[in-house]
């Protein structure tokens, strides 16, 4: 079976409404498991036994959350060479552009290794249904392509 991790961190709650659905696209593909979990909760064990995962985080000061970063610097190290092309999208609630908590997070993607496999889903401003709808595609081609073993 098919393992996606989605972390996030969230304050107004939009980022957990995109986290929902990019949970919910998983689900759609069928015989996928989903764990989603904030940032704060999520472990190296969750990472290391996911086939895809996906990172959501509002933009805050231009950067990604404080606990997303958290979740980064208790992972990094132990998942070193673990996690070799894992494939990864992203989400981010933005008040701004949300280009620097994005930047921040590719960056880290390169030392881990990642891979990304589908443009970031951006909300900059209120989550519309259109950027929703863009979440649940999002969290469908992460689970997809890793149970159709694409990525």
């Amino acid at each position: 079976m098919t393992s996606i991790l989605i972390v996030y961190h969230t304050q107004t709650g939009n980022t957990e409404k995109m986290a929902r659905e990019v949970a919910a696209g998983a689900r759609d593909i069928g015989d996928v498991d989903v764990v989603c979990k904030k940032a704060g909760e999520a472990t190296l064990g969750d990472l290391l036994k996911a086939d895809g995962l996906a990172v959501g985080t509002p933009e805050n000061f231009g950067y990604m959350s404080g606990m997303v970063k958290d979740f980064f610097d208790r992972t990094y190290y132990p998942a070193q060479d673990k996690v070799f092309r894992k494939p990864y999208v992203v989400f981010i609630s933005a008040g701004n552009d949300g280009t620097g908590a994005l930047k921040a997070i590719e960056r880290i993607a390169l030392g881990y290794k990642f891979k990304p496999v589908y443009n970031p889903v951006i909300s900059r401003g209120l989550i519309t249904r259109e950027i929703l709808a863009q979440c649940r595609e999002l969290g469908g081609v992460l689970a997809g392509g890793c149970q159709a073993g694409i990525y």
